[in-house]
């Protein structure tokens, strides 16, 4: 999910859901909640660890803060000399995860498909928003851009990492990854924490009442995305990555012969086409995994409540 979340126009909610740990994720965060701090209070560690899920939630933060340290360097190494493959490979990684969600549809309703399109417009509105400027961010503007981004990172589809470029805000907490600015870090996750208690309990209220809907929608979602990740834009993405982050993703999608002719540049298809590949196998084994795994814990209702 760290890996996932820091590539432009890929979300981490995406390899929660295809991992099937999607729904146990936002229902133990809905459960930071006052039951958790009246425990605390009374010093009951055991009960409010058990609360919270805590063993899932902290074995998970620590794997998405790895995969973010880890990916600070090599996302910009992959986007300033991978570019066509690493989109590829994201590419084929959400086709797949929309062909297996879409099994948790159980039928062809009109409510279903509208959901779907409702999702894929958002994305697409989204992606479709110029970016603003970047310049000294204020800490108070960094807490509402980790608030917004890791809303966006919990729900298919929506990229927290596109989010940080329309705010202006990606590159400067890359280098804030990469040298340990702690203060601008901490702002940050101060907004990612409060953005999660908010709205983990709007989507745990929602999967409760209308699971179906939801996954339409998140399909929805997922399938907006895709033009986000086509691999070969208008723009050479190697000179434009170089020179900002947010150019190659905004460049034209084009065709590979019409990329070719274009920037003179080879559109690499054969490494295209096996990153494609990857993806969706990456899908698939990660989903046969998933389903040798005990079932995610159901949420509690009374403790939901």
């Amino acid at each position: 999910m760290g890996l996932g979340d820091s590539v432009p126009g890929v979300s981490g909610g995406t390899i929660a859901v295809v991992t099937r740990i999607y729904e146990e994720l936002i229902f133990s965060l809905r459960r930071l909640d006052v039951t958790f701090l009246s425990l605390l209070v009374q010093l009951k560690l055991v009960e409010s660890w058990r609360h919270v899920n805590g063993s899932f939630l902290l074995i998970l933060a620590l794997g998405m803060l790895s995969g973010l340290l880890l990916s600070a360097n090599s996302v910009l190494y992959l986007l300033n000399n991978q570019f066509e493959a690493l989109m590829a490979f994201f590419f084929g990684l959400i086709l797949a995860s929309v062909a297996l969600l879409s099994r948790e549809i159980p039928a062809v309703r009109w409510q279903f498909l509208a959901a779907a399109l409702g999702g894929s417009l958002l994305t697409a509105l989204i992606g479709s928003l110029e970016p603003v400027g970047a310049s000294e961010l204020h800490p108070a503007y960094l807490f509402f851009c980790g608030l917004v981004a890791v809303s966006a990172m919990i729900l298919p589809g929506l990229s927290g990492a596109f989010i940080l470029i329309l705010l202006g805000a990606y590159d400067t907490m890359l280098i804030a990854l990469t040298n340990f600015c702690w203060l601008r870090m901490g702002v940050f996750l101060a907004g990612c924490f409060a953005g999660l208690l908010l709205f983990s309990r709007l989507l745990s209220l929602l999967l409760r009442a209308h699971r179906a809907v939801c996954f339409s929608a998140i399909c929805g979602m997922l399938l907006g995305s895709l033009p986000l990740l086509w691999p070969w834009r208008a723009a050479s993405p190697v000179d434009s990555v170089a020179e900002n982050t947010a150019l190659a993703l905004k460049a034209a999608p084009v065709w590979p012969l019409t990329f070719s002719e274009m920037t003179g540049d080879d559109p690499r298809l054969l490494t295209v086409a096996l990153s494609f590949l990857l993806g969706a196998a990456l899908v698939l084994m990660l989903s046969r995994l998933a389903s040798q795994k005990p079932e995610a814990r159901k949420p509690d209702p009374v403790a939901e409540s």
